[in-house]
């Protein structure tokens, strides 16, 4: 039977007991972790938050029935224990940093009963994700869970610290706004008191943050709550938490630099890693030369190199059918990688066509100094040679080709070159390389759409020495865009906005949307830029991603407190679920749910 905290008051969590307090009394409480009877002696593992305290009974010490009482504790019960903080009777405990010390319990009360769990709360237990979502209060009691959100929320903390001091302020934007559909689909709330209108849920606050430089707050921040209706993935969730920011007068240098020093502020003090300042640059353009992708693992090297001029004419039809229609070849060469089995060859194939090659062509330089190359009854002996030199090939390794148009070749070669790094294991979690990506493409063009759509935004700034091609060759256009990236993840992205009437309004013309569309679905800020408008820049970051990384987790549900599984659902609460047909008839709405394909 559950007892009173009356009288009782903690005095300190688990690991605050220490060798200073050795000869004085404490009260502690929290979950029972395990208990070990040893007959007239018995030892309780306490954990709370901060970590896990030995408990030790005798019956001299507590007396015959609260020894009794001690021996009934099982696994999650949640018990106070009163009593003196003792040298250890029992052995050392090195990996505990309450390894040296036990508490002699003179007084116990079992505050709360448990039932058995449904699995141990453990750190290094394997668990089917759609148990541990379904129970997710027992597994947020698991010390790598809470070690995460103490991390998460010390970050937070910290943001807020450090851009306080920079002169920003924290101000809030609405949850409710309006649906502008460029981009992500929303997520819609019906209104009661409007009939058949909707308000959509933010997927980030940029407009509302523009409005807010027009209105002279020159730094402003939020950890903003987003929506996104998309399919899920390791690093994706329908709501997340961005740390977003604005800023008035300045230009991406200066977004930059902020942003350098407020990663280097948080790595340094949570982590005690040294970010090494200034972060690398590296052009869009060279990120997908080089690496395939716009967001570059750079903790290890191979590069991808454009071998097109080489092999413009080498008889082998893969390579020069695609540089006839305008694709190019590109190769990667992965060091170790040579002894390859038929079947393991057959694997890298189909995760090359996954990513849309048509198939693969492949050297393989054996260790045992043979060579196997599919295409080269196609090549001369000495052309084949000179590839393998130009690709650096040697002994062991193994040289993978895609031929096609640009977006394909990179798509390929950056998904092979990830692959290759995971199986010769060189991604090491606890290194951390960020790197900024700049210059992205303003606009690119959409298949579906039929015209050009906005690569980060349509307020997004194309670079002053591109501004004469928007109207003549829009797909050349470089935006002043930024995007920091770590360790392969993008971590956050931003961009100087346009301030300028003309600028935007080539802009909207180039996206192919015309004047009386741009005001119904932006009026409010075009209205705002008549107003006087200083120029302005900014960023936001993904915060369930950054305390992903920085926690060395591989899903950002082990550090969101509740997250959705891949459908969007919560297995928690049974969201989202039906609601009453009074509900429905407030809001003016009607359901009917059309039959699944």
């Amino acid at each position: 039977m559950a007892e009173s905290m009356k009288g009782l008051k903690r005095t300190h969590r688990c690991t605050e007991v220490s060798r200073d307090l050795i000869g004085e009394t404490v009260t502690v409480m929290g979950w029972v972790q395990k208990r070990r009877n040893l007959g007239g002696m018995l030892f309780v593992d306490l954990r709370d938050r901060s970590g896990i305290l030995q408990l030790y009974f005798d019956e001299e010490t507590i007396g015959k029935e609260g020894f009794e009482k001690a021996a009934t504790l099982r696994a999650e019960f949640v018990v106070a224990a009163t009593g003196l903080v003792e040298k250890r009777s029992s052995e050392i405990n090195e990996s505990l940093k309450t390894g040296d010390i036990e508490i002699r319990v003179k007084d116990l009360r079992i505050l709360s009963e448990s039932e058995t769990p449904p699995f141990p709360i453990s750190p290094d237990i394997t668990v089917k994700d759609d148990l541990r979502l379904k129970y997710r209060f027992l597994d947020l009691r698991r010390p790598n869970i809470q070690r995460n959100l103490i991390l998460r929320s010390q970050v937070a903390m910290l943001t807020r610290q450090f851009l306080a001091e920079e002169g920003f302020l924290e101000i809030e934007t609405p949850m409710l706004t309006r649906s502008t559909p460029e981009g992500a689909r929303d997520y819609l709330v019906p209104s009661r008191v409007h009939p058949g209108n909707f308000y959509a849920l933010p997927q980030s606050p940029q407009l509302f943050k523009q409005l807010l430089m027009c209105s002279g707050y020159d730094r402003y921040f939020q950890l903003a709550k987003c929506f996104r209706d998309e399919d899920l993935r390791a690093d994706r969730q329908p709501e997340f938490t961005q740390i977003d920011m604005e800023l008035s007068f300045v230009d991406v240098d200066d977004v930059i630099d902020v942003n350098e020093r407020l990663l280097a502020f948080l790595f340094k003090k949570c982590l005690d890693v040294d970010v090494q300042l200034p972060i690398q640059r590296m052009t869009w353009q060279d990120a997908m030369d080089h690496y395939g992708s716009d967001k570059p693992d750079l903790r290890f090297d191979m590069q991808i190199q454009d071998i097109s001029d080489l092999v413009k004419d080498c008889g082998f039809g893969v390579f020069t059918g695609a540089l006839e229609n305008g694709g190019l070849v590109r190769g990667l060469c992965a060091k170790g990688m040579g002894d390859l089995s038929a079947k393991k060859m057959k694997k890298v194939e189909k995760h090359a066509k996954d990513y849309g090659a048509k198939g693969l062509a492949y050297i393989q330089l054996k260790s045992d100094g043979s060579v196997k190359c599919p295409f080269s009854k196609f090549v001369s002996e000495d052309k084949l040679q000179e590839i393998i030199t130009a690709m650096g090939g040697e002994k062991g390794d193994l040289i993978v080709f895609a031929a096609d148009q640009f977006k394909v070749v990179c798509d390929v070669l950056g998904a092979l070159r990830l692959q290759f790094a995971e199986e010769l294991g060189l991604l090491d979690k606890s290194e951390f390389r960020f790197v900024w990506i700049t210059e992205f493409p303003l606009l690119e063009w959409s298949e579906e759409e039929g015209r050009y759509t906005a690569m980060h935004h349509p307020f997004t700034m194309p670079m002053e020495e591109d501004l004469d091609l928007i109207d003549s060759d829009p797909g050349k256009v470089r935006a002043k865009a930024y995007d920091i990236v770590l360790n392969g993840t993008e971590l956050g992205g931003g961009s100087v906005r346009i301030h300028q009437n003309d600028v935007q309004e080539k802009m909207f013309a180039a996206l192919g949307i015309p004047a009386d569309e741009a005001r119904d679905k932006f009026g409010f800020l075009l209205t705002a830029f008549q107003y006087g408008v200083p120029p302005h820049a900014g960023l936001a970051y993904g915060l369930d991603r950054l305390i992903m990384l920085m926690a060395q987790e591989d899903s950002i549900r082990d550090v969101i407190a509740f997250p959705k599984i891949k459908d969007a659902s919560c297995l928690l609460t049974d969201a989202p679920n039906q609601v009453d047909q009074k509900q429905l008839e407030e809001l003016s709405l009607k359901i009917e749910i059309g039959e699944k394909e």
